[in-house]
C-alpha cells in the first residue's frame, strides 16, 4: 500500500511540473489519467503492480 502511495504521489507531482513548465498540456494529462484508470480495470493491472513492487524492492534494497 505504502509504495504505490509514493508512486501516486510522485506521479502528480511529475505531471504538476510538466504542467507548470508547458512540457504536458492538460489535454494530454486527461487521456494519461484515464489511460491509467482502464488499466487498473483490465487484467494486466496485477502484472503491473508486481512489476512495481519488485522494482521498488530491488531500488529499496541498494545502499550508497
Amino acid at each position: 500500500m505504502a509504495v504505490s502511495i509514493s508512486v501516486v504521489l510522485l506521479l502528480s507531482i511529475l505531471a504538476v511540473l510538466f504542467l507548470r513548465n508547458g512540457g504536458l498540456k492538460v489535454s494530454h494529462a486527461l487521456v494519461c489519467l484515464l489511460l491509467g484508470f482502464y488499466l487498473a480495470s483490465t487484467s494486466i493491472a496485477p502484472t503491473i503492480n508486481s512489476g512495481l513492487t519488485a522494482t521498488a524492492d530491488i531500488v529499496g534494497s541498494l545502499r550508497p
